[in-house]
Formats: structure tokens, C-alpha cells, sequence
């Protein structure tokens, strides 16, 4: 059978108004062949969010924006949306704007909620609506203080620079320039000194080379000495005069107190007293026997008997 013109070009155009059709649809976000969920989400601004625009589930696309409208004269936007997931989530699920660049624009997120006290969401249910701040947002959060910083900073600039221009005046520059000529003929003195300096290290470097190798037998001599220290058993050195003191307290509290001869004979007066006395006492003997040894000695070669005793005048009483 053979076809003729007309069929073939009435066959092409339906093909192309069907492709026209889908293609439409597809641009549109909508699959006429799929059978979709649609939903709904109320927003006061969808912020460059377009039909076709992605909608995502923890990141994975489920579905996309179909249409956009008003829903009445107060300005209240309606997004329809197409989910192809059969991914249960409750109604009490919101829906997030998001996302958002200069080249890139805004999509959908499905945040489920699986309360299972609330019903699951069927197609045609409207969900809670919200937006998240996207990237051109945080920029300008971020650039407006730097901005209102950075035209502070050029205000301060000028200001300064103006400053700075009526200061330097000529008188003001002629000044800086016979600084900076005094500054010229210091930087040379301090120049003539280094030179001095170094003659000066130049003719005694034997002797600060002797110096350097004292310093360093004396560094190796602390050394030894340190090594000396940290093997004395200083805690056996501590405990030991630990005891000595322990002693002398003892000793110390010993003759404090009254008990024992050292301790009576340091805090009894009578001791003390009997003590004077005797010494005195024996001081008056020893002078007797001085001037009187007559009293005390009897000596005789023929074994004359001796006479009675005459106390002397200056005889102790």
C-alpha cells in the first residue's frame, strides 16, 4: 500500500506536534507518561525559583517544579511540584528553598518528617513552605559590614591624607629634609665606631679566645659539679639533719623543763644560789689558806710540837 503526500506530511506534523507537546511538558517539569505525586507549597517570595527547578529529598532528585502561580491578590506564590518517588513522608513535612548562585538558581528540598502520629502525605496535600538563606545571601551578609567598613576606611584615608597635606607644609618639609641630612652624617659616625669596633675585636681576639675557653672550662666544671650534686643522696642528707634537729629540739626542750640536773641547775634558783654561795665559800677558803697556811699545814723537822694557833689580823672573818 502505498501512502500519498498528504498522509505522510499529516503523519510527520503529528509527530511533531506530539514531540512539541512532551518536549513542552518536559521543559515545564511535567511527564505526561509518569504518574506523579503533585504537591504544593505556599511561599511570600520563591526567590528565582523557576518550573523545572530540582526537587530533592536528602539530596537525591525525586521530582521537579511544575508550575508557579499566584495564589490570590495578596501576593501568596503556589509552587506545584512533582515527586516520582514513592518515598512516605508525613504531612507535617516542610519544604525548603534553597541553593542559589550566580550561575545556578534556586530548587526544592523535602525535609520528611516521620511522625507517625500525623497522616502521610498524599498527592495534592499542600505542605509547609520555608527558604533557606542561599549563597548570593550569605555574600552579601558577609560583604555589607566589609562594605560599610572598607567606606570608613576611605573616609579615614582622606581625612588622614588631608591631615598629613596640611602639616607638611614648606617649612614642615625643610625641617624633615635637616632630619634626614642629621639622620645621614649619625648613620656615618655609627659607621666610623663599627670600624673602631672591629679593630678594636680584631687586636684582642687572642684574648677573648682565652676568654671564650675559660667560660667554657667553667661551664664543664658547673657541669661536674652539677653531676656531683645529683648523685649525693640528698634525701638521706635531708633526713639525717632532719634527726640532728630533732636531737637538739630534744636536748633544747630538756634543759627548758625542770626535770634532770641541766635543766634544774639552768631553771632552779636555789641550785643557782647554793651554787654562788659554795663558790664563794670556797673563794674565802682559798684566800684563808693564802694568808694563813700556818691554819691549815703543819710542818716539822725535829717533830717540834706545834704552837697554838694566833688568828692573823687580816685573817678571813
Amino acid at each position: 500500500m502505498r501512502y500519498t503526500r498528504e498522509v505522510k506530511t499529516a503523519v510527520l506534523a503529528i509527530v511533531a506536534i506530539v514531540i512539541l507537546v512532551f518536549g513542552y511538558s518536559f521543559l515545564k517539569g511535567e511527564n505526561l507518561l509518569a504518574e506523579n505525586r503533585i504537591f504544593y507549597a505556599e511561599y511570600n517570595d520563591v526567590e528565582g525559583l523557576s518550573p523545572s527547578s530540582d526537587v530533592t529529598i536528602n539530596g537525591l532528585k525525586v521530582g521537579q517544579v511544575s508550575k508557579i502561580q499566584f495564589k490570590d491578590n495578596s501576593g501568596t506564590l503556589v509552587v506545584s511540584f512533582t515527586v516520582k518517588n514513592d518515598f512516605k513522608f508525613s504531612k507535617s513535612s516542610t519544604v525548603n528553598i534553597y541553593g542559589g548562585s550566580i550561575i545556578g538558581g534556586k530548587s526544592l528540598a523535602i525535609v520528611p518528617d516521620y511522625d507517625k502520629s500525623v497522616p502521610w502525605a498524599e498527592s495534592g496535600d499542600t505542605l509547609k513552605g520555608n527558604k533557606e538563606e542561599g549563597i548570593m545571601e550569605l555574600v552579601n551578609d558577609k560583604l555589607t559590614p566589609l562594605q560599610n567598613k572598607l567606606e570608613n576606611t576611605i573616609v579615614s584615608a582622606d581625612s588622614m591624607l588631608t591631615a598629613i597635606t596640611q602639616i607638611l607644609d614648606d617649612t614642615t618639609r625643610n625641617n624633615i629634609r635637616g632630619t634626614f641630612k642629621n639622620l645621614d652624617a649619625t648613620v656615618a659616625s655609627f659607621k666610623v665606631t663599627a670600624d673602631e669596633l672591629q679593630g678594636i675585636v680584631k687586636g684582642n681576639s687572642q684574648k677573648l679566645d682565652r676568654t671564650f675557653t675559660n667560660l667554657d672550662e667553667m661551664s664543664t666544671n658547673m657541669n661536674k659539679f652539677s653531676d656531683t650534686l645529683s648523685q649525693m643522696n640528698i634525701g638521706k642528707i635531708t633526713s639525717d639533719l632532719e634527726k640532728v634537729i630533732a636531737d637538739f629540739e630534744g636536748i633544747t626542750n630538756k634543759l627548758n623543763s625542770k626535770n634532770g640536773t641541766a635543766g634544774k641547775l639552768i631553771n632552779d634558783d636555789a641550785v643557782y644560789n647554793n651554787l654562788d654561795r659554795a663558790t664563794k665559800q670556797l673563794e674565802q677558803l682559798l684566800q684563808d689558806i693564802k694568808l694563813n697556811p700556818k691554819r691549815y699545814v703543819h710542818f716539822s723537822v725535829f717533830g717540834k710540837k706545834s704552837g697554838d694557833y694566833d688568828p692573823p689580823k687580816d685573817s678571813l672573818k
